[in-house]
């Protein structure tokens, strides 16, 4: 059963809370931080890509950015944010594109994180890992949320109702549209979401994998100095119910063809589908197909059906497209490290793939039907992994808004 804990906040609220709060650290590359972050000393991106803050020349995972990051910290500790007086949960809110989502801020548990009760389903990278420990470890401090989420529960739905009836700790849109609330649950509801949360035999990563990874090395690092504390066997987490989440489509590029002329390519594409035709739109209609653009043309591809010993990996149509055209037709032989490949996240719109593929940039691309919810969980619990880039999450998180201390 799923173990989770109040925590003191530290918060951005009221007016501060949209000049703190910023988008996660890893979906924005050294160049783009620095704008979004320009004219803003409130921005906890000063934390979070601290080497916007230094020369250019210097390697993000030079030291000095992690004692630049622990100075801002400070800084930001001091002039903007609110330390909580008491050990609560918090209630998160996102609303886009009038879609609500609404998740319980909690300390979840490195143990149910190690044990498997936390169940992933993505590989991470040992670059990333060391990167986000030694953040962690520096500060002291967890500065972005890991994105969880569980098969609904009523007993929490009523809880976090309950509370979203009171005064929010902050309440604004920002500038991308999405509109962000927090809350304080009261004191006497602790016990029992904590006990909701109890009867939940299972929590899933979303998005967040590498912070998670992060949090169970910082935690066992600490201990092993010494230097463990009580909140370090916890890490910062958001958990929403499954049925509030939407994934969106993670679409693909592919830069050449990897030899084959044009007529031949189509040919092997026809060879590799149950069936090809000129398509409506740009959209797949659903699972089993994806759309090509290719030559200034929407293309429907229909797969081939999976037979009975196919596993649950091999599924998916980010794996079907893989396996047929990818890698036998493509070359593209490991998506994870190949440089002929690039992955175009959904929230972007299929104009992106029209746009890279007319300009020259790209050879062909392919527009994906999103993987579901029920995929990625019984993924997990099937303890598999699935292909890299294959859920895209919409609207991100905002780091800032909660941050724990450990």
């Amino acid at each position: 059963m799923a173990n989770v804990y109040p925590f003191a906040s530290v918060s951005a609220v009221g007016e501060n809370a949209p000049k703190v709060a910023t988008l996660p650290y890893d979906v924005m590359n050294r160049s783009e931080a620095a704008a979004m972050a320009r004219g803003n000393e409130l921005s906890f991106l000063h934390v979070t890509r601290s080497e916007i803050d230094l020369p250019a020349d210097v390697n993000p995972y030079d030291s000095s950015v992690y004692e630049k990051a622990l100075e801002n910290w400070k800084r930001l500790k001091e002039t903007c944010l609110e330390t909580d007086d008491n050990a609560r949960f918090y209630v998160y809110s996102l609303v886009m594109n009038g879609r609500r989502q609404t998740g319980v801020v909690a300390a979840a548990s490195v143990q149910d994180y190690n044990s498997g009760i936390i169940r992933k389903h993505e590989k991470t990278r040992k670059e990333k890992e060391d990167d986000r420990t030694r953040h962690i470890s520096t500060l002291r401090a967890q500065t972005g949320p890991v994105f969880l989420t569980y098969r609904d529960s009523n007993a929490i739905d009523e809880i976090v109702e309950t509370t979203m009836q009171g005064q929010p700790m902050f309440d604004f849109t920002a500038e991308d549209g999405i509109r962000h609330t927090g809350w304080k649950v009261a004191d006497e509801l602790t016990l029992a979401l904590q006990g909701a949360f109890a009867s939940v035999p299972l929590l899933y990563i979303a998005d967040g994998h590498h912070r998670a990874a992060s949090a169970s090395r910082t935690h066992a690092y600490l201990e092993s100095m010494g230097a463990a504390s009580v909140e370090s066997p916890h890490f910062l987490s958001v958990i929403f119910p499954a049925g509030q989440l939407k994934i969106l489509a993670y679409n693909r590029v592919v830069f050449d063809l990897n030899g084959h002329g044009a007529d031949e390519f189509m040919d092997l594409v026809r060879g590799a589908c149950s069936s090809v035709s000129v398509a409506a739109g740009a959209v797949p209609e659903g699972p089993g197909e994806a759309r090509m653009y290719f030559k200034g043309s929407w293309w429907k591809l229909t797969f081939k059906e999976c037979d009975a010993s196919t596993s649950i990996v091999d599924r998916l149509d980010v794996s079907i497209l893989q396996n047929s055209i990818l890698r036998p037709i493509l070359g593209v032989d490991d998506p994870r490290t190949s440089q002929r490949i690039d992955f175009v996240g959904g929230i972007r719109g299929t104009s992106e793939l029209e746009k890279r593929v007319d300009s020259g940039e790209a050879k062909v691309a392919f527009s994906m039907c999103p993987t579901s919810l029920d995929q990625l969980m019984d993924i997990a619990d099937a303890n598999e992994i699935m292909p890299p880039k294959s859920t895209w999450f919409e609207p991100k998180l905002r780091d800032g808004l909660f941050v724990h201390e450990i």
